[in-house]
């Protein structure tokens, strides 16, 4: 591809390890596609401070709930969880969506009138309105977010891994982190219960629904790690059964994909996985009654099953291998003949994942999800893999 000069330096800026991941983002999203969005850059800054805040009132709340539990003083609680990253995104879109509805530089963001000679009534019916559209989709995503981080603690609590519990308190250097995590989660499903108590009944149906499909899918681990361990021992018919019912099992027909996506190797699986969780957070924004395009969706599902793969599925392979844990990375290693083919199949993989991801961001005009996708694929380390110390991404 013939690139300008500026998006020709841009693209080689990209590519500097030396330079922040986001800046490498902003880069490379500017050498793919030609656009340098500004009003994106300032929305990203909105994004990550209202989820600052967001964060910053759940914790504190969870932190007087583990006082009052553990009968101490002073508490400091955080999570580390990649989770909001597609409610960001989300968030951003509708926050673009209000910019678009205000009049006369009124940003309804900040609530404030613009700089003369551009000074946009408040009180003006659209800019009231947009201002309204606002607050609604920053009270939905408070309540998209609690309900992703308790889904993700409670399957940390299943699987007894607290490592991404940080947890401090006053008195006790090592405090029991089952007995914090299980206060933190126990605290939010309630919250989260009491607020779908309030919210039309279409987004707790459509959160149950993504969380029934991805129970099911867990169901199944153990029959997935039983083919693995087969097939580490050359059990031919165990690969054939890894092709046929894990890398290519059939999408099914209410699956929110199109041909294209849907010859993806691993796509049902993965949807089962991750996906589906983001496909019932988009439809509990719906819920609300926020209107999101499919292309914007499918954008979103698309660019978190690649970084499942790219980021923790890549990072985690050696423990992956030695726990006997089916992955689309595991997998790769016994379908493929050399750990060389293994490894460029990952890669090749993940980057169609990517590309699905790109133009669907762009069929839908956010210029949000195709710099999340450049950070994410700026994010992964693949040459860890077996086979890929000599190539690269």
């Amino acid at each position: 591809m013939s690139r300008s000069p500026p998006r020709a330096v841009a693209a080689r800026l990209a590519g500097l390890d030396r330079l922040p991941t986001a800046q490498r983002a902003i880069l490379g999203y500017y050498a793919e596609t030609g656009r340098l969005d500004y009003r994106a850059l300032r929305i990203k800054s909105a994004v990550d401070d209202t989820l600052d805040t967001i964060l910053e009132s759940v914790y504190g709340e969870i932190e007087s709930e583990i006082a009052a539990a553990l009968g101490v003083e002073d508490v400091t609680f955080a999570y580390e969880t990649k989770l909001t990253l597609p409610a960001e995104l989300t968030l951003g879109y509708l926050y673009r969506r209000a910019l678009a509805r205000a009049t006369g530089g009124y940003d309804p963001i900040t609530d404030e009138a613009g700089r003369l000679p551009f000074r946009g009534d408040p009180s003006s019916s659209a800019n009231r309105e947009a201002r309204e559209y606002v607050e609604m989709a920053e009270e939905a995503t408070a309540l998209i977010v609690q309900a992703l981080l308790d889904g993700d603690m409670r399957d940390a609590i299943n699987d007894d891994e607290f490592e991404d519990f940080e947890v401090e308190l006053v008195g006790d250097p090592d405090p029991d982190r089952r007995r914090v995590a299980e206060c933190a989660q126990s605290y939010l499903q309630g919250v989260v219960e009491d607020a779908f108590d309030r919210a039309p009944d279409a987004v707790r149906d459509a959160y149950d629904a993504a969380v029934e499909i991805s129970e099911a899918h867990q169901a199944q681990d153990e029959g997935f790690r039983d083919l693995l361990a087969a097939a580490l021992e050359g059990d031919a018919a165990a690969k054939a059964s890894i092709e046929d019912e894990y890398k290519y099992a059939p999408v099914p027909d209410d699956a929110p994909f199109g041909s294209h996506e849907r010859d993806l190797p691993y796509l049902k699986t993965q949807y089962d996985r991750v996906g589906v969780i983001y496909k019932g957070m988009l439809d509990a924004y719906r819920g609300v009654g926020f209107e999101i395009p499919e292309a914007f969706g499918t954008s979103i599902v698309l660019a978190i099953i690649g970084a499942q793969l790219w980021l923790d599925d890549v990072d985690d392979y050696h423990d992956d291998v030695a726990e006997g844990q089916l992955t689309p990375v595991t997998a790769e290693y016994v379908l493929a003949d050399s750990d060389a083919a293994a490894y460029d199949n990952v890669v090749s993989i993940t980057m169609d994942y990517f590309d699905l991801a790109r133009e669907h961001a762009e069929a839908a005009d956010s210029p949000l999800n195709g710099i999340a996708i450049e950070y994410i694929l700026r994010s992964g380390d693949p040459e860890r893999l077996p086979g890929g110390s000599s190539r690269g991404a």
